[in-house]
């Protein structure tokens, strides 16, 4: 079957596919095109990434248009990030797909690699985690918003590490991407709520039996058995495989409320401790007057007991934020509080937020609605979270540039409530037909609000009190 005549089956028959259908054909069809756009974003990538690292601090009457660093700041932190994550949520795993340039490079190395079999420590399901992490932990300490050099160590780094595992494990395969990559495990929780996905029909898989091009699956996903969007890169190569794969919509709720569809502990852990926690710590600690207080109440008694080795600021710029050019050095002092503030902060967060779902499912006590699956009902508002949080860098740069921001409290408490509402939602569908008592019911409703609550009370102390 050539791939120019591949079609979605309906009652049985063949039929032409519709507009989003199509799409996906489109993108299976035109595999040069892509690869073309993957290698442009990788030639900009490298260049916004490298060359900034070499040039001078910005004048102080320097703009995003006329000063390189400025720009390649603006470009990652203000519009690329905020971006990638729009786009998981809008369109799924699109940028994995068919922009990533660790992704692209991971592959392309791997098709010259060694090929050797991956070790069972490597597919562990908490990796992405893990490395989400510690790099937003380390992020922070070096400050790679601010200063390009630790922008070229942290992505730099991890591309340096995406190609040499494509190059040791690879064949053909995007095994960083798989299970190591940082990111990851954010994009397979925001992709839940895509409205546009791959969708597999079992039934017309089975029966076909005429001639079919195999598809290489660069992210190692079982097709037809697919039931996510979660690991799903949404690069169509895998359109019209079959006849029974096909770019659809589908309600951003319908994955969450199929109690079929796999609800991982690896999930729901990164959405509360990562997106919801850590992450959350990350976007606040530089504002927050509890950080503030706790340093200077640390320094004070460190002081009056003379002991001033964790006041010493001879830090490497590569463990810790050291521009002294920029009047920016931290101490041992400030690292090790951002490290407490961002771990112990972040995983208080998280646990706090875990209380919800716990308390939901003990009271439901139904298996097919346990605490994974009601922290899944969460996603909406994590979206919503790591949006404003990304975006306050975009803001930042945009202050910078006497931008008028009057709409910015508007869009703000908007997105915020529809991350609320949309949890609030998601749980309701989910709690409706389970057979626990409506007392019980109304229970799980209100411990599910908590985690809503919390998270609209601590955006609302850094955009509107602090």
């Amino acid at each position: 079957m050539t791939e120019h005549v591949v079609t979605v089956y309906r009652h049985g028959r063949a039929a032409p596919p519709g507009r989003i259908a199509a799409l996906g054909l489109f993108l299976r069809r035109h595999r040069k095109l892509i690869l073309t756009i993957q290698w442009m974003v990788v030639c900009v990538y490298a260049f916004l990434v490298v060359a900034p690292a070499f040039l001078p601090l910005p004048l102080a009457n320097a703009h995003i248009w006329d000063n390189l660093r400025l720009f390649a700041q603006f470009a990652f932190w203000g519009v690329w990030w905020p971006g990638v994550m729009i786009a998981t949520v809008a369109l799924g795993r699109v940028w994995c797909g068919i922009f990533c340039p660790e992704g692209s490079l991971s592959e392309w190395v791997s098709r010259h690699g060694r090929g050797r079999p991956l070790p069972r420590w490597l597919k562990w399901s908490g990796w992405p985690f893990v490395a989400f992490v510690c790099t937003t932990v380390y992020g922070q300490l070096v400050s790679v918003y601010e200063y390009p050099q630790a922008a070229l160590l942290v992505l730099g780094g991890s591309t340096v590490a995406a190609v040499g595992i494509g190059l040791f494990y690879g064949r053909e395969k995007r095994i960083w991407c798989r299970y190591l990559c940082p990111a990851s495990g954010v994009f397979a929780v925001l992709a839940k709520i895509a409205p546009l996905h791959y969708k597999v029909d079992r039934d017309a898989w089975d029966r076909h039996t005429d001639d079919f091009e195999p598809v290489n699956c660069a992210p190692l996903v079982d097709v037809r058995r697919m039931t996510s969007a979660s690991e799903c890169h949404a690069c169509g190569r895998c359109a019209g495989q079959r006849n029974a794969v096909a770019l659809s919509w589908r309600s951003p709720f319908a994955e969450a409320l199929d109690l079929e569809a796999p609800a991982k502990t690896s999930d729901a852990a990164t959405l509360l401790f990562g997106v919801l926690g850590v992450a959350t710590a990350a976007f606040q600690w530089t504002v927050s007057p509890w950080f503030l207080k706790i340093k200077l109440a640390v320094a004070e008694w460190l002081v009056e007991r003379e002991h001033f080795a964790l006041l010493a600021d001879n830090v490497p710029w590569w463990l810790l934020t050291h521009h002294p050019e920029a009047n920016d050095v931290f101490t041992w002092l400030d690292g090790a509080l951002i490290l407490a503030y961002l771990l112990g902060g972040g995983f208080l967060l998280g646990a706090a937020l875990w209380l919800g779902p716990a308390l939901a499912a003990r009271l439901l006590a139904d298996p097919r609605r346990d605490w994974r699956r009601l922290t899944l009902a969460l996603t909406p508002l994590a979206a919503a979270s790591v949006i404003l949080g990304l975006s306050m860098l975009t803001v930042t740069h945009l202050k910078a540039e006497h931008v008028w921001l009057g709409w910015l409290p508007a869009f703000r408490i908007a997105l915020l409530a529809a991350g609320g509402l949309g949890t609030l939602w998601l749980t309701l569908r989910l709690l409706r037909p389970a057979a626990a008592s409506t007392p019980k019911k109304a229970a799980a409703a209100l411990a599910m609000a908590a985690p809503v609550a919390l998270m609209t009370g601590i955006w609302s102390l850094v955009f509107f009190v602090w």
